[in-house]
């Protein structure tokens, strides 16, 4: 199951640079995407579900190895850092072993889930993949992150949200093991948006009111138009460049993208679910990794969601999940169902 941040819409935007100001930045794009189809039809098929039982045993200390592809595209590549030893001469390597520290921590004091499989999964890092790779992703058993090109992409270590992002993919192969293609392969990569964020929050202790909900904030050079990938809090916000273009999420059902694609617009589409949760956070205040987060979580993790979910069965079982946490007349019962009514989101047998 690969999972890739950028999005390959904005690969081939890249790739289609003319001119020698824009050679490096063509070459690595193009060089990304030739991963693309293999990712794809890696990730058509959903990966194993999570036992129940994982959910009942305790979270163990993180066991991490951060290797070094030195831009070759052979993993893992050679071991520079393994669990409890200090950090090393080489700030990607660093600062994806922290990453993945970080995000094992968000899931085990947060969920109580332990580590990315539910059962003690060693957390496996390359970086320096490729050369001037513009691009990270998981592979299904482990995280691997390209050095950018330095025009465009910096290093995709520099972001956590990017690390919590690729993670989650992880979280949900295991656990909802939810298709990728149209709104189920949408919904998989909100819920990694989703959890990035809350990486980030949770770090940083941050409330919704002072998060800034972007994903991959940081991994633009100050020659782009843009604060990030993408935005939990207005999708379509998140870049408006000459190079890249404009960020295409819509916020909406009334936006909705019909593509065949990027495997029927999942990195596109996913800004409607993204809003979704922004708003119950936004409504409910405080921390998002709190209420809202265990919403989402006990929803995907919790054996209800069907491979090929929709969003409306997704809304539907995150109302039922709201509803069983914190009641059906709770307030986070309410903003639930007010979200996914402003994004237009409609669902069956639940009244306000």
């Amino acid at each position: 199951m690969y999972c890739t941040i950028v999005p390959p819409y904005l690969l081939r935007r890249l790739a289609a640079q003319h001119g020698p100001e824009h050679s490096a930045v063509a070459r690595a794009a193009k060089e990304a995407l030739l991963h693309v189809p293999d990712f794809q039809a890696s990730r058509a098929t959903p990966g194993p579900g999570s036992h129940p039982a994982l959910r009942e045993l305790r979270p163990s200390p993180p066991e991490r190895t951060v290797y070094d592809a030195k831009s070759a595209e052979q993993l893992p590549g050679s071991m520079v850092r393994k669990e409890g030893e200090p950090p090393v001469n080489d700030p990607a390597a660093n600062e994806a072993y922290d990453g993945l520290g970080h995000t094992h921590r968000l899931y085990a004091e947060a969920f109580g889930r332990n580590s990315i499989d539910g059962n003690g999964l060693h957390l496996d890092a390359t970086v320096h993949y490729g050369r001037l790779y513009d691009n990270a992703f998981w592979d299904g058993r482990q995280m691997v992150f390209g050095d950018g090109d330095g025009e465009v992409f910096e290093r995709f270590t520099k972001s956590l949200s990017v690390i919590g992002h690729e993670l989650a993919h992880g979280v949900t192969q295991y656990s909802a093991g939810m298709v990728y293609r149209n709104q189920a392969g949408a919904l998989n990569e909100s819920m990694s948006d989703v959890f990035g964020a809350l990486v980030e929050q949770f770090l940083g202790k941050q409330t919704t009111a002072e998060a800034s909900w972007l994903i991959g904030e940081g991994l633009f050079t100050d020659k782009v138009q843009g604060a990030a990938l993408r935005s939990l809090k207005d999708p379509g916000t998140a870049y408006d460049d000459d190079v890249l273009g404009k960020d295409p999420q819509p916020a909406s059902m009334d936006g909705y993208v019909r593509t065949s694609a990027d495997n029927g617009g999942v990195h596109i589409n996913s800004g409607i679910p993204n809003r979704a949760f922004y708003l119950v956070a936004a409504a409910l205040g405080g921390n998002a990794w709190e209420a809202p987060g265990r919403i989402w979580y006990e929803t995907l993790t919790g054996g209800t969601l069907a491979p090929d979910a929709t969003f409306g069965a997704f809304a539907k079982a995150t109302a039922a999940s709201a509803g069983e946490l914190f009641g059906a007349e709770s307030k986070e019962h309410d903003a639930v169902l007010s979200a996914w009514e402003t994004v237009k989101v409609k669902f069956p047998g639940v009244r306000r």
